[in-house]
């Protein structure tokens, strides 16, 4: 049985006066869905709700005339806001069903429903409250109009804190999962590039795709000055510049009032916001939106800073770490070249070597660093091979020959009893670069590719730059006979993909000893 046959369950809206302003704002309106089959119903709600308006915005509204299309009009609008249910549709409990289906198989939690009927003896009020996930309960003999618009506010304004809290427990989620990617970045330049690429992701991950175009900006103020270290969409071309000369002059104050306040600066469509280390480099966040960006943006981003400066002083502090254990590295590899007698540019180009050939061969950008850091103590073992031997002149004999080669067992085992992995690097580095690809190298007579990858790769940077380099017994090689020696050896003292790269990338290593030159000659 319907509603509408039943004349007392119609409902009556009181003449009242219009409370909302005349005008229709133009941002998109609260989505209210009214599923009744009675056609009567959906027009005098439209009209009581006419020119309706709260927090700026008005109505939109969505009909459906039976529990099937309401269901399927939810499906394909999951952000309405509120639905007026009416209870006798189909059948006797099509709506109860439907707000059943709602809550329990669309697991939609935030929809506030507002139950309508007009035979409450069908759907006594106490029992469908207890057993129904409804937020209000009405009859439509008593619905005037003021009780309508009174109960959609309440409604709207309950959809609202719930899709704000809902929204700030995303985002805290957003937020474990960017810093999460951010602490697990130990390169300082490229943890800030990625301070700013999931900090667009956090904002605009879930909306309109045009908006992951944001554009932004990282700026580090270190020694007076402020330099562009990071940057997105149309700032990218200004990463390495200085602000003071890429900047225009209305950014470069918002600039300098960051750095002198260390507090955000928040505006329609503009975000500014500061993190620094204890003690370290001070670091100003810009982000430039198409759309207006809320202070719960601005709350949510600086809460990613605050968790982004713990990780930005580790990385500092791995940095520093890390760099001494460089320095450490090279002026040891310099001191044993030194002992040798030869120079120690040497060892920095063989690092460089090592690196380009790594990249370009397809190893991780991690893997080339970690080769390039150990190259300069691929002759660590030479720290054991007696003056006399190191030293001499001429050629050597058989006797001083044995001698001389057991600089890649000494440094391979005094290297080895690290567990550090640039420690354990250099030992392959030196316990291997001189096997060669057809098994007739030492100390081992590995072969092919029972030779690592970094000792083949360092065995070509090494014999590269030796024979470009002049030395106590020899002056240096020209390029040409030194890539002529190269193609000689291929597949007999070095790997064939190893030579194949250096061979088509000359430039790029002549670039290396051009910025690497020889103090002395």
């Amino acid at each position: 049985m319907k509603d509408s046959d039943h004349p007392e369950g119609e409902m009556i809206f009181a003449q009242e006066p219009a409370q909302a302003p005349a005008g229709r704002p133009a941002r998109a309106g609260w989505k209210i869905m009214v599923i009744d089959d009675d056609a009567g119903v959906h027009e005098v709600t439209r009209l009581a709700l006419g020119g309706f308006e709260f927090d700026g915005r008005g109505l939109e509204f969505l009909h459906a005339y039976s529990a099937a299309e309401g269901e399927a009009l939810l499906r394909a609008h999951p952000d309405t806001a509120v639905a007026l249910v009416d209870v006798v549709m189909e059948h006797e409990r099509a709506g109860l069903d439907l707000i059943r289906t709602i809550r329990e198989v669309q697991r939609n939690r935030m929809i506030r429903l507002i139950l309508r009927t007009g035979q409450p003896g069908q759907a006594p009020e106490r029992a469908v409250i207890s057993q129904y996930d409804i937020n209000d309960y009405k009859e439509k003999s008593e619905l005037s109009a003021q009780k309508l618009y009174s109960a959609i506010l309440t409604s709207l304004r309950s959809w609202r804190d719930l899709m704000a809290l809902d929204g700030n427990r995303a985002g805290l989620q957003r937020v474990i999962h960017a810093t999460g990617a951010i602490f697990r970045t130990r390169d300082l330049s490229r943890f800030v590039q990625g301070v700013l690429e999931q900090l667009v992701a956090l904002l605009f991950l879930e909306r309109d795709a045009m908006l992951i175009k944001c554009d932004s900006l990282a700026l580090r103020h270190e020694g007076g000055q402020v330099v562009v270290v990071a940057a997105t969409g149309s700032f990218v071309a200004l990463v390495g510049s200085q602000a003071v000369s890429s900047l225009p002059a209305h950014m470069l104050e918002d600039v300098a009032t960051v750095l002198r306040t260390r507090q955000p600066l928040l505006r329609e469509g503009e975000y500014w916001g500061y993190f620094q280390a204890h003690g370290g480099k001070e670091n100003v966040i810009y982000l430039k939106s198409h759309q207006p960006l809320s202070s719960d943006d601005s709350s949510l981003i600086q809460l990613f800073l605050q968790n982004v400066s713990i990780a930005y002083e580790n990385t500092l502090l791995h940095e520093e770490i890390e760099g001494t254990q460089r320095d450490i590295v090279y002026m040891l590899g310099e001191a044993i070249e030194t002992r040798s007698r030869e120079t120690g540019q040497h060892v920095r180009r063989v690092a460089e070597y090592c690196h380009l050939i790594a990249r370009g061969l397809g190893l991780a950008e991690r893997e080339a660093d970690i080769l390039k850091i150990a190259a300069p103590l691929h002759d660590f073992g030479k720290i054991g091979t007696p003056d006399a031997v190191l030293h001499k002149p001429g050629s050597l004999d058989a006797d001083e020959w044995a001698v001389m080669r057991q600089h890649a067992e000494i440094g391979h085992e005094m290297l080895g009893q690290s567990r550090r992995e640039i420690l354990q690097a250099a030992a392959v580095l030196a316990g291997q670069h001189h096997e060669k690809w057809d098994g007739s190298g030492y100390p081992l007579g590995l072969q092919g590719e029972q030779i690592h990858l970094f000792g083949r790769i360092g065995a070509v940077a090494d014999v590269f730059d030796a024979l470009g380099s002049r030395r106590s017994y020899k002056e240096p090689w020209p390029l040409e006979a030194i890539l002529d020696y190269l193609r000689q050896q291929r597949g007999l003292h070095f790997d064939p993909d190893i030579v194949d790269w250096v061979l088509d990338n000359v430039d790029r290593m002549a670039t290396v000893a051009a910025n690497f030159p020889d103090s002395r000659h």
